[in-house]
C-alpha cells in the first residue's frame, strides 16, 4: 500500500495496480487533497517498469461523487492572489487530472461503483475502458449546481463516447443514467453484479498485460490521438509511422514466436 491517506494504490497481481479512490464517508468528494493525491499516484504508477494497467475505483459505496461542495480546501500556489487568479489555478489543478490521466502510458480501467457525478463522472471518461457495478450511476452534475454542464473534458469525452445526440441530452438535463442504460449507449463495456467491479476489471487488465507493453502503450496513445486529428489520411499515417516503430523492439519478434509456437510470450519491453 502507498502512504497516501486519500487514494491508495496496491498492487492486485503482478503488473496490475489498483488506485482507489479513499473518502468514503464523503462518497470519495474530491478537495484539492485528493486532487493532488490523484495527481502523485499517476505519476507512481508511470513511472513504475512493473506496473502494466491500472484499476481506478472508489472506496465504500462510491466511485466519486464529483466536488465536495462541503469545502474543496486551496490549490496549491493560491495563497495571495487575486480572486480570479485563485479560480484559475483551482480551475487548472482540477482539469489537468484528465489530460494527466491521458498521459499516462498505461491503460486505465474505471471499475464504477455507485455514483459517477460531475468530476467523478469525468474520471470514468478519461479512462480508456470502464465496467459498471449494477449501482453505478452517471451524471453531468455540474449543469445542477447552476453551472455550465462543459466542464473538465467532460463536453470532449463524453460525445466521442456515445455519439453528440445523447451527450447533449445528459448535458443538458444533468439527469442519471444508470448501469443498464450505461451499457445500451457504450458508456460502459459491462455490467456486473455490485462487489464484482474490481474483478470483471481484472479480467480485462489480464488480457492487456498479455499484450506487449510497448504496443499496448502505443495503441493508448495513438487511439488518443487520433481522436483529435481532422482525417483518415491523417489517422493513418500515425498508424503506419507507430506499426514501423514498434518492430524494432525484442518483443515484436518474440510475441510472433510465442503465437506459432502456441506459448504465452516472454516480454522484456526492451
Amino acid at each position: 500500500m502507498s502512504d497516501m491517506a486519500v487514494v491508495e494504490l496496491a498492487e492486485l497481481k503482478p503488473g496490475v495496480t489498483l488506485m482507489t479512490l479513499n473518502r468514503p464517508d464523503s462518497l470519495n468528494a474530491m478537495n484539492h487533497e485528493l486532487v493532488a493525491a490523484v495527481h502523485e499516484a499517476l505519476d507512481t504508477v508511470d513511472g513504475d517498469p512493473s506496473c502494466r494497467v491500472v484499476i481506478l475505483t472508489g472506496a465504500g459505496r462510491a466511485f466519486c461523487a464529483g466536488l465536495d461542495l462541503k469545502g474543496s480546501g486551496s490549490a496549491p500556489g493560491t495563497d495571495g492572489v487575486g480572486r480570479a487568479q485563485a479560480g484559475m489555478l483551482s480551475q487548472q489543478h482540477i482539469a489537468t487530472l484528465y489530460t494527466h490521466m491521458r498521459r499516462v502510458r498505461k491503460p486505465i480501467i474505471a471499475a464504477v461503483n455507485g455514483a459517477a457525478a460531475g468530476g467523478g463522472f469525468a474520471f470514468a471518461l478519461a479512462s480508456d475502458v470502464r465496467v459498471a457495478a449494477r449501482s453505478a450511476r452517471f451524471n453531468v452534475a455540474f449543469v445542477r449546481i447552476g453551472l455550465s454542464g462543459c466542464d473538465v473534458g467532460v463536453s470532449y469525452l463524453l460525445p466521442r463516447l456515445i455519439g453528440a445526440s445523447k451527450a447533449f441530452e445528459m448535458m443538458l438535463t444533468g439527469r442519471f443514467v444508470l448501469a443498464d442504460e450505461a451499457e445500451r449507449i457504450g458508456l460502459v463495456s459491462r455490467v456486473v453484479p455490485d462487489g464484482q467491479a474490481v474483478d470483471a476489471a481484472l479480467e480485462i487488465a489480464d488480457q492487456i498485460v498479455a499484450n506487449s507493453p510497448f504496443g499496448v502503450w502505443m495503441t493508448k496513445e495513438v487511439m488518443w490521438a487520433n481522436l483529435e486529428v481532422s482525417s483518415m489520411q491523417a489517422a493513418i499515417d500515425l498508424e503506419n509511422r507507430t506499426q514501423i516503430l514498434t518492430t524494432f523492439t525484442e518483443d515484436m519478434p518474440e510475441a510472433m514466436r510465442a503465437f506459432l509456437e502456441k506459448r504465452p510470450p516472454e516480454f522484456k519491453n526492451r
